[in-house]
Order: C-alpha cells, then structure tokens, then sequence
C-alpha cells in the first residue's frame, strides 16, 4: 500500500520575472509531521497554495492523497485541511458555534457531537459557549486547528501557525500538534521559526533559493555539520525563558553545560 500522502516533483512557480520556487521535489508520508523551514520570503506558502489547489504551478507535479492537484482539484480539497497564518475564526461566533458551522458545511450526520468533542480534546470546553474574539491568541489558534479536523481530512497544512502569538501561546500551539501526530493524518508545517520544526516535526526540509536545499530527521541534518566541539559555560537565560518564568508558565532554566 503507498503510504505517500503528498508527492511534489520539479515544482515551479514565477510571479512576473520573479522565480521563487526553481523545482522542488519532497515527499510527505501517512502519519508523519513534515516541516518546511525557510525565511520569509522563500517560498513556504506558494507550495501550500499550490498543494492546496489556491494556486497553479508553471511547471512540475504535485499530488495530494494520490490525486493530481491540477487536474483533480476537486478530490484534493475533499481531501485537506488549511490553516493559515491568518486564523479563520468567526469572531461573533461561540466556539461551540464555529465547530458546529463548519461540521454542517462539510456535512457531518452529528455536526454537535462533533463539536462537543473536539472542544473536549482541543481543551477549549469552558470557553466553548464564549465568544471567539473573547479567546486569548493560543485559544483562537487551538479553535481555528480544531476547526480544521471537522471531517478528518487525511491531509492537514499549518502554514506558520504561531506567526505572531506570544510565547505562551506558541507552546499552546505546539502541543496542540503535537496531539495531532498520532492521529495518522499526514502534517505538512511550514514555519521559519528553527526551534519550532526542531520540536515538532519528524523530518524537515530546508527550502533555500527556491529549492530544497537539505532533507532529513533532525539528526540526519546535525550529521551534515562536523561534530560539535564539547566546552562547559554558564547559559544566560534567554528573554523567552525570563518572560515564560516572570509569569509562572515555565521554570527558567538557572545553568546548564
């Protein structure tokens, strides 16, 4: 059984005389959080928008879940989910109100079941009869993922989810994937945040000057480096470790080697 869930080869796509993506080739498999990690600018979101039928490539191929994204749109969106930088929440809207929207939009037989329990795994049961611009930037981001697995899509994009959360927030996100790796559904993450594909994802591909420069496990990457010459220091606490510390959501780390 092929276990590939996202197969990109030799994509291309120019904006005017601008040429950002020069053919790139990656794979994505059943169960696996693969991350694409680049600067702004580089291309991350083009290839979503082309994976997920928004945008057409000039040249190359690019399937999803088996099907053609030029040719067999239709059966690629019934296929993904979405999430953008922007989250796509109803403000007016209760979470329990948004979940139940989108759940009659694709269909669900109990779009209330549906809700209910999303809510309960997303951790959003208490403020799910608030409404949604009442919600801190973590919770939204939680609601609008959650909003995104209405309908168990085997194929989910989260094109740099925690673009603008706080700190706090950001690690609310990241376990909010995390959760989502042992579902099965293939996770395609762009983000150009270093820390956050070293924490989430399975493998990662480095996309640079519109190709993808390296690909591997996060070990596989360390290994394309000469090994790291051992020194014992003091570590300075970062800003983000005294921020995460003043407000009692992370211990700060006092020394380490």
């Amino acid at each position: 059984m092929n276990d590939v869930a996202i197969s990109v080869k030799g994509l291309r796509k120019s904006f005017k005389d601008v040429e950002v993506l020069k053919g790139v080739d990656f794979e994505v498999k059943q169960g696996e959080i693969f991350a694409l990690l680049g600067a702004n600018g580089a291309g991350k979101t083009t290839i979503i928008k082309i994976l997920s039928t928004l945008l057409r490539a000039d040249g190359g191929i690019a399937g999803v879940c088996g099907f053609d994204v030029s040719r067999q749109s239709a059966k690629v969106r019934e296929s993904i989910s979405l999430t953008g930088q922007f989250a796509a929440v109803d403000g007016v809207l209760t979470g329990r109100e948004n979940l139940r929207l989108i759940a009659r939009l694709r269909g669900i037989a109990a779009p209330k079941l549906t809700a209910d329990r999303l809510l309960e795994r997303f951790g959003l049961t208490e403020a799910a009869d608030r409404r949604a611009d009442t919600y801190s930037g973590g919770m939204t981001r939680r609601l609008d993922i959650a909003m995104s697995l209405v309908g168990t899509p085997p194929v989910i994009f989260l094109d740099e989810p925690t673009t603008g959360l706080d700190p706090k927030a950001r690690l609310e996100v990241w376990e909010t994937v995390k959760t989502l790796a042992d579902s099965g559904q293939a996770i395609l993450l762009t983000t150009q945040y270093l820390e956050e594909a070293e924490q989430l994802a399975d493998r990662i591909a480095i996309l640079h000057g519109g190709k993808i420069i390296a690909i591997g496990t996060l070990d596989e990457l360390k290994r394309l480096f000469p090994p790291a010459r051992e020194e014992y220091i003091i570590k300075q606490p970062t800003l983000e470790d005294i921020f995460l510390a003043i407000t009692g959501e992370k211990e700060a780390e006092q020394c380490v080697r």
